[in-house]
């Protein structure tokens, strides 16, 4: 399950090995709760936990991220 490092914060941010064959997205987690995003174009694609407020947060983190999140799923997905 490959993790994108340095991204500064609570949640951890990663992807399946077998989520390859979808479109591009990362899921977060942060202790029991997690949700996914699609990454092109920016969207919540499901949320198991998190508040609005929260997900505000965690969508700016995976904006003011988004290239390196899209150079390692492209770097293990092809």
């Amino acid at each position: 399950m490959p993790t994108v490092q340095d991204i500064p914060g609570p949640h951890r941010f990663y992807f399946y090995s077998f989520d390859c064959n979808e479109p591009a997205h990362i899921h977060v987690q942060r202790e029991r709760m997690v949700c996914k995003f699609w990454l092109e174009p920016l969207a919540l694609a499901e949320n198991h936990g998190f508040s609005a407020r929260e997900l505000n947060r965690i969508r700016a983190t995976i904006h003011a991220n988004l290239s390196r999140i899209l150079e390692v799923w492209r770097e293990h997905c092809g």
